[in-house]
């Protein structure tokens, strides 16, 4: 099984031409892709509706989050909405979805902007696969561990978008459905704008000097440090010089990691940050 974690910068690439296409070659590699900064109907990407055009150049299953929905009325199109957040594209059916909000501060300068995470539910061959695609705040890092609280006590929820018998058979809410799955084993995926051991990476991973590599259960693993990679994923120039950094991650829950089998990212040109993969049994 192959997993993607993608910033896509709703297109543009580092030559600043906007390109979904080659957005979706990348994409449609992958069995299951967590997509950041997607774009749904905004002027600098035409309008674009970029969760369908890439469900449908992909032929993946999807599911979008909206971080944040602005009005867009036109007079052809008085209903349009304006969205922007993470999308989910999956080789197999997502069995259900929910979208969290992340903690937001307000800031005077510059922009901040709501983000969110994608929980889901994916029925993979080996059975349901749960995951979170997400974005964390771009400035802070008071924000960052807020926002990393926020989803652990997410992450450890036991029940999916409903639980319990349905007393009311008649309204039917369940669709004579039984009860969704909702496995504690989970992955994280996204950019997270943070980089390897940072205060609030450490405060996904546990810090465990004297006993590298130890794992608690329910603690999540660097899939790319698990693995014993070096990785970038993003270059930014800093006081005049170039630093190669890695701001995305991919995190399994530690019953997962024995699963991980390699990590690597690719040039690319097609958004600003590197595509990261994870092969994973």
């Amino acid at each position: 099984m192959r997993l993607l974690s993608y910033n896509i910068q709703y297109g543009f690439g580092q030559d600043n031409a906007y390109d979904l296409a080659r957005v979706a070659k990348i994409v449609g590699q992958a069995d299951i892709a967590a997509l950041q900064e997607v774009d749904r109907h905004w002027s600098r990407t035409g309008h674009d509706d970029q969760p369908a055009l890439l469900a449908r150049a992909t032929g993946r299953f999807a599911v979008y989050g909206a971080a944040f929905d602005m009005d867009a009325a036109t007079a052809d199109d008085p209903l349009r909405r304006r969205q922007f957040g993470p999308l989910v594209l999956s080789r197999w059916p997502i069995l259900w979805s929910r979208t969290h909000p992340l903690p937001l501060d307000r800031m005077i300068t510059p922009i901040n902007t709501q983000t969110c995470a994608i929980e889901a539910v994916i029925a993979t061959p080996n059975g349901p696969l749960r995951l979170f695609n997400l974005h964390l705040a771009h400035v802070g890092r008071a924000e960052r561990l807020t926002q990393i609280a926020a989803l652990k006590t997410l992450a450890a929820q036991t029940s999916g978008p409903w639980s319990g018998q349905d007393d009311e058979p008649a309204r039917n809410w369940t669709e004579s459905q039984p009860e969704p799955p909702c496995p504690m084993a989970q992955l994280w995926l996204g950019d997270f704008n943070m980089e390897p051991g940072s205060p609030e990476y450490l405060a996904i991973t546990g810090d465990t000097p004297y006993h590298p590599g130890a794992l608690y259960a329910g603690q999540m693993v660097d899939a790319v440090a698990h693995l014993g990679a070096r990785l970038h994923t993003h270059e930014k120039v800093i006081a005049g010089q170039t630093r190669l950094r890695q701001l995305d991650h991919i995190f399994a829950s530690a019953e997962l990691a024995p699963r991980l089998r390699r990590t690597w990212t690719a040039p690319d040109i097609a958004s600003d940050h590197l595509p990261l993969w994870l092969d994973m049994d």
